[in-house]
């Protein structure tokens, strides 16, 4: 199985995300051929903080996957995407509120979202464990979970595809 890497920039995720769905394949059995709906396993990886467009094209694809009939194996929150799962941010009345809207996804789906432990240490978001450890006011709760980013390869392998968004 083809395993591909897609970086996505400007609108780029919202217009062609039909594209990166499952096309349904041909079977043919006796000489008659049936058409068979492929599910996809999506990895999604968020490089970008909650306040970039980035962010938001991340949540409406993973919108887009589930209300396709699809799956998503991982959500990965990795760099300034660990923000996201912050629950010490607060937003301006004017602007969507991503970091929650992104929690109601999760809770709602029960999906498996993973924060790098390591970028979020160096962006001060903790969950209860490691704000014991350091002496800090716990900032990441429940469903997000701190991992290593052998989650995000794991995710990658299980996968169909791994689309990333943000980043440099």
């Amino acid at each position: 199985c083809c395993r591909r890497v897609v970086r996505v920039s400007g609108n780029w995720a919202i217009c062609r995300a039909e594209r990166a769905f499952a096309r349904p394949s041909r079977k043919h059995y006796h000489g008659r051929s049936f058409a068979i709906e492929s599910v996809m396993k999506f990895a999604i990886a968020v490089f970008s903080a909650a306040h970039a467009p980035s962010s938001r094209r991340a949540l409406l694809f993973a919108r887009a996957v589930i209300e396709g009939g699809h799956q998503i194996t991982c959500l990965f929150f990795y760099q300034d995407g660990v923000y996201n799962a912050a629950s010490s941010l607060v937003t301006p009345q004017d602007e969507p509120d991503l970091a929650r809207q992104w929690r109601e996804l999760v809770e709602e789906h029960q999906l498996d979202a993973v924060v790098c432990i390591a970028a979020a240490l160096r962006r001060g978001a903790l969950n209860a464990e490691e704000a014991l450890r350091y002496n800090r006011t716990a900032t990441v709760e429940a469903p997000w979970v701190l991992s290593g980013l052998g989650q995000l390869h794991d995710a990658a392998q299980s996968a169909d595809r791994l689309i990333c968004f943000g980043g440099a």
